[in-house]
């Protein structure tokens, strides 16, 4: 079997995967990610991914899955097809809808070859319409582990009747060194963020260059405080690939993303308690940008019935 089910909860399982030195941890509650380790020549486990166990010690949305709306939505409310639906005002420090309704749901998983496992369910339009998302999909998401880190690839598929918005985003804070992310040096090839006033986009795209958050050439975090949707990547040439890196002096992550994604929001955490705020920084590969369900020309996908939405993302790890 390509992994090992535990747990006292058949709705919270912890399902482990294993290949060489790299473990990683799944969850069939929200399909989520919950942590990625790399044994080092020393024996020591490496916590690439800042990892828990058990749904309710999760911060953060640590490892989440954001279907089929990731981000924020603005108010809660959107505009599609020519009809006005009011999302629930979930966030937890604005009054807004939040990275969508996969979350919690419990999805039934399989083994998928020696080293994945895919998880699957469906979100029922009729159990949402007074939730203001009235579509139905079925939803794949596969987590398979490479030699130095792990693929994941999605599909969501409308299962419904009528046309739907969907996107799609991930949720994963990432740890190269021992303590704050400060001294940590980033790399992000995107040119341009999406201005925020008050968590939610304005409309306006601002370019990095001459700002805080210009990471287009590699460099120190120092104490730059982040929490923005990137966009404008440079794409590798033959295959569309983006990759965002983070290193400290020992070891490094890159984050890769296909052609599907948009965007990438990056978080430092500052507003996490003491003890774990800046000691990881989130890199959140999303197929659209924050508010897209307003702003439909950053990468919304409207499908129509039986069409889906499918793309890989990955995470590779380097001991230096």
């Amino acid at each position: 079997m390509a992994y090992q089910a535990t747990g006292n909860d058949p709705s919270d399982l912890d399902i482990t995967l294993t290949r060489g030195d790299i473990m990683l941890t799944a969850s069939n509650r929200g399909a989520s990610l919950r942590t990625l380790t790399r044994r080092q020549a020393d024996g020591t486990e490496w916590e690439v991914i800042w990892g828990y166990q058990g749904a309710a010690n999760k911060q953060a949305g640590q490892g989440d899955l954001l279907i089929p709306y990731p981000g924020r939505v603005k108010n809660g409310q959107y505009t599609f097809d020519g009809q006005t639906y009011q999302l629930p005002n979930d966030g937890h420090d604005a009054p807004h809808a939040i990275h969508g309704f996969m979350r919690t749901l419990v999805w039934d998983y399989a083994a998928r070859g020696d080293h994945g496992v895919v998880f699957r369910t469906r979100l029922n339009g009729a159990d949402y319409a007074d939730k203001g998302y009235p579509f139905t999909l079925d939803v794949e998401v596969a987590y398979e582990l490479t030699d130095d880190g792990v693929i994941c690839d999605f599909r969501i598929e409308n299962a419904g009747d009528k046309s739907a918005p969907v996107a799609a985003g991930f949720h994963p804070y990432f740890k190269v060194g021992e303590g704050l992310i400060d001294t940590d040096i980033l790399h992000v090839p995107m040119h341009s963020i999406l201005e925020f006033e008050n968590l939610i986009p304005t409309g306006n795209v601002l370019p990095v260059a001459g700002t805080p958050y210009d990471f287009t050439t590699p460099r120190a975090i120092g104490d730059v405080a982040i929490n923005h949707c990137f966009i404008d990547p440079d794409r590798d040439g033959t295959d569309g690939v983006v990759r965002i890196s983070l290193h400290s002096a020992k070891r490094g992550v890159t984050v890769w993303m296909d052609k599907s994604f948009f965007s990438a929001v990056l978080y430092s955490g500052d507003p996490l308690p003491d003890g774990i705020r800046r000691h990881s920084l989130a890199i959140e590969p999303m197929t659209c940008g924050s508010d897209a369900f307003n702003h439909p020309e950053w990468g919304l996908a409207a499908l129509d019935p039986g069409m889906s939405l499918t793309g890989s993302w990955g995470v590779t790890t380097q001991i230096l």
